[in-house]
C-alpha cells in the first residue's frame, strides 16, 4: 500500500509547505500550521463561467456593455441596506459570528420573508436536524411551502437535492460541516473549506442561484479556515454583539455590490430578531442627565449618522502604572487623548485610572470621535457634567488642533432631529452648508476652544 503524501497548510493564509514550521512564511503568523492530506484530483477541474460573460478573449473596457445587478429586496430594510440594496443573484455572501449570536435566527427569517414572496428557498442543515430546525421556525413563527429544509454535509448529496429542488436561494449552516467525498480530510479543514466553497461557488454562479454560507469564528473573532475563504466570496458580514445584551449589529467587511462601512443593527426578541430603524435614539434612552463624564457623539456607519453615548470614569490609581480600559474604542486611542490633554492642558492624568466605554455595545474607530472621549475624561476628571444637549464632533491632533471631518452636515441634522441645542464641531467645517433650525452649531479651533465651550462655567 502507498503510503500517503501529507503537507501542511497555514490556516490564515492558506501557504503550503512539506513540514511543519512554527512561524508561517507567508503571512508570519504563529502555530497556524497544520497537516493536510495531500489530494491529487483526477481529470480536468470544473470551472465556472459567469452568465453575463460574452467572450473569453480580451475585450477593449469601452467596447463592454455593462448593466446594474438585479436585486431580490427582502421585507427587512436594514439587512437590504448592509447588502447594497438587496440579495444579487447567483452571489455567494458569507456570515460569520460568535456562537449562539443569531446566525441562524437571522438566516431562517430571512428564508421565511423570501418563501412567503413566492421565492424557493433550501435551508440546508449540517449542525441540526430537520425536527431541530422544524421547532426553532415554530418559535419564530415561519410557515411556508417554499422553505425547504434538508440536513445533509455531503457536498455531492446537496448538489443533488439542489438540482432536484430549483431553489433560487441556498442556506447552508455552516459550511465546516460540509465535506467533500473527493478530499480526504476532515471536515472544517483548510483543503475541505476551500473545496467545498470553490464548488458552490461553482454552482451559484452557474446555476445564478444566491447562496448563504455560515462562518464559525475563532478565539481571536475571525472566521474559521484559510483567509482564502474571504477573498473566494462575494459578501462577508460579521454578526456582532454581546450575549447579555438584546442589540445585535450586521456587519459588512466586504461587499462588491455595494458600501463596505454599511451596519444593520437588530433587537433580539423572543419571537426571532427585529429591526431597529432608529438606532440614535435606542443607544441614548438610557442616558443619565447630569452625570459627570457622559458625552454624545456623532458617528458615521457608512452613510448612516448614529448618536453614540461615551462614558468616561477616571479615578485616583493605587498602582505605579495606572489602568487604561477601553469598551468599544481602541485602547491605544484613549492613551493619545490623554497625553494630548497633559501635553496641551496641563492636567495632571498620569496618577489617574482611566476607564471609558461606549454605551449600547457599539464599536467605534473613526477620528471624528477623539473630541467627544476628550471631553468625557476631561468631565469626569472635573467632576463637572457637560449640558446634555451639548454634542462633539471632531478630530484631535497631537498638537490640540481640531481638524476637519466628513460628511458634517448629516452629523448636525441627525443630532437635531434628537433634540440637541448646540453641537461643537472643527472650525474648519463651518461654511458652505446651511445650519437646521434648533442648533447652534459652534467651531473650535483647538481643544482649549472646545473645552470653554462645554465648561463654560469653569474660568
Amino acid at each position: 500500500m502507498a503510503k500517503r503524501k501529507t503537507k501542511f497548510m497555514c490556516n490564515d493564509c492558506g501557504y503550503e509547505s512539506p513540514k511543519w514550521m512554527g512561524k508561517c512564511p507567508g503571512c508570519g503568523a504563529w502555530n497556524t500550521m497544520v497537516e493536510e492530506v495531500e489530494v491529487v484530483v483526477k481529470g480536468p477541474r470544473r470551472t465556472f463561467q459567469h452568465s453575463q460573460t460574452v467572450s473569453a478573449k480580451a475585450t477593449p473596457i469601452t467596447a463592454i456593455e455593462t448593466q446594474e445587478e438585479p436585486r431580490v429586496a427582502t421585507e427587512l430594510n436594514e439587512l437590504n441596506r448592509v447588502l447594497g440594496g438587496g440579495i444579487v443573484p447567483g452571489s455567494l455572501v458569507l456570515i460569520g459570528g460568535d456562537p449562539g449570536i443569531g446566525k441562524s435566527t437571522l438566516l431562517l427569517q430571512v428564508s421565511a420573508l423570501l418563501a412567503n414572496k413566492g421565492q424557493r428557498v433550501l435551508y440546508m442543515s449540517g449542525e441540526e436536524s430537520i425536527r431541530q430546525t422544524k421547532l426553532r421556525a415554530e418559535r419564530l413563527g415561519v410557515t411556508s411551502s417554499e422553505l425547504y429544509i434538508y440536513s445533509e454535509t455531503n457536498l455531492e448529496l446537496v448538489n443533488e437535492t439542489i438540482e432536484q429542488v430549483e431553489p433560487k436561494f441556498v442556506i447552508i449552516d455552516s459550511i465546516q460541516t460540509v465535506h467533500h467525498p473527493e478530499v480526504t480530510s476532515a471536515p472544517g479543514s483548510v483543503s475541505q473549506v476551500r473545496e467545498c466553497t470553490a464548488e458552490l461557488m461553482r454552482i451559484a454562479k452557474t446555476k445564478n442561484i444566491a447562496i448563504f454560507l455560515v462562518g464559525h469564528v475563532t478565539k481571536e473573532g475571525q472566521i474559521a479556515g484559510p483567509r482564502l475563504l474571504e477573498h473566494m466570496v462575494d459578501t462577508v458580514l460579521y454578526f456582532e454583539g454581546e450575549r447579555h445584551h438584546t442589540y445585535r449589529i450586521l456587519r459588512s467587511q466586504k461587499n462588491r455590490f455595494g458600501s463596505t462601512n454599511e451596519i444593520a443593527i437588530f433587537e433580539m426578541l423572543q419571537g426571532g430578531l427585529k429591526e431597529v430603524l432608529n438606532p440614535s435614539e435606542l443607544f441614548l434612552q438610557e442616558r443619565s442627565q447630569g452625570a459627570a463624564g457622559s458625552t454624545v457623539v456623532a458617528s458615521m456607519e457608512g452613510t448612516r449618522p448614529i448618536l453614540v453615548e461615551i462614558q468616561s470614569l477616571v479615578t485616583p490609581s493605587s498602582f505605579n502604572f495606572p489602568k487604561r480600559m477601553a469598551s468599544g474604542i481602541d485602547q491605544n486611542r484613549i492613551s493619545l487623548l490623554m497625553a494630548v490633554l497633559e501635553k496641551r492642558m496641563g492636567m495632571l492624568l498620569q496618577t489617574q485610572d482611566a476607564y471609558i466605554k461606549v454605551a449600547g455595545g457599539v464599536k467605534l474607530d473613526e477620528p471624528a470621535i477623539d473630541l467627544a472621549v476628550l471631553t468625557s475624561i476631561v468631565s469626569s476628571f472635573k467632576g463637572t457634567a457637560v449640558k446634555a444637549t451639548d454634542c462633539f464632533i471632531g478630530e484631535v491632533g497631537l498638537t490640540g488642533e481640531i481638524r476637519r471631518v466628513s460628511r458634517i452636515e448629516q452629523r448636525v441634522i441627525e443630532a437635531a432631529k434628537l433634540g440637541f441645542k448646540k453641537a461643537i464641531i472643527p472650525a474648519s467645517n463651518i461654511g458652505g452648508w446651511d445650519f437646521p433650525e434648533g442648533i447652534r452649531v459652534v467651531g473650535a479651533d483647538t481643544i482649549d476652544d472646545a473645552l470653554k465651550e462645554a465648561f463654560p462655567y469653569e474660568g
